[in-house]
């Protein structure tokens, strides 16, 4: 259900999903009540939304300033156990999109996986398990640019996972990475219909999206009532 707040100077606020891939986080803002434009360095054919190709510190740089509030996810494979176990060097992008962020001088959020957390700005931490799904997937977000967030409790972890390789039945609790089985029953699970496989094992899934734009709506709107 979208969620609606009193938005300033009477239009909807901009937003901009910087490393957007197919667009679980974009949604989510978009259901908050944002006006949501993706961009990617890679073709994202699959993004549900306005969508640039570009490089994404690139666009932030030149055009990051016209937007309301900026959400990023630079590519994890530099911090996933994955990455690390094959021994695969990938860039370090976190200090540079803080860098270009802190420019544009917006209200900002980085997100990342929780290996990621020595490269973050005192993170907090989102499960999907608070949102309802069957699934516990743990996302980090920094915040900046005046804007602070305050996450949904964490609860404890009490189902099992089906192990990596087994089918998954309706009603398993799954973790949904490599070559996962039952697609559409995770896409129902996450809230992401208009996934595929590759999409899935890197979504942020749009309810955490969500429960950021709506903080994020809030606080747009107290900045410019107090101005």
């Amino acid at each position: 259900m979208t969620h609606t707040v009193p938005l300033p100077r009477g239009r909807t606020l901009r937003l901009l999903d910087a490393f957007c891939c197919q667009g679980g986080a974009g949604m989510g803002y978009y259901q908050a009540g944002f006006d949501v434009t993706g961009v990617d360095k890679d073709a994202q054919t699959r993004y549900p939304l306005g969508f640039h190709q570009d490089d994404a510190i690139d666009f932030i740089r030149k055009f990051g300033a016209g937007f309301d509030f900026i959400h990023a996810s630079p590519p994890c494979q530099r911090y996933s156990r994955a990455q690390k176990i094959q021994g695969r060097q990938h860039p370090d992008l976190i200090a540079p999109v803080r860098e270009a962020l802190e420019a544009t001088g917006r209200p900002w959020v980085i997100e990342n996986v929780v290996e990621a957390a020595p490269e973050l700005r005192n993170p907090v931490v989102m499960c999907a398990a608070v949102f309802g799904m069957r699934t516990y997937r743990h996302r980090l977000f920094e915040t900046g640019g005046g804007f602070t967030l305050t996450p949904p409790a964490h609860q404890p972890h009490t189902a099992p996972l089906t192990k990596m390789g087994r089918p998954l039945r309706e009603g398993d609790w799954y973790h949904a990475v490599g070559n996962f089985s039952n697609v559409p029953y995770v896409r129902a699970d996450m809230g992401v219909p208009w996934m595929n496989r590759d999409g899935i094992r890197e979504c942020i899934p749009p309810a955490y999206a969500q429960w950021i734009g709506r903080q994020a709506l809030a606080h747009l709107t107290a900045q410019a009532v107090a101005a």
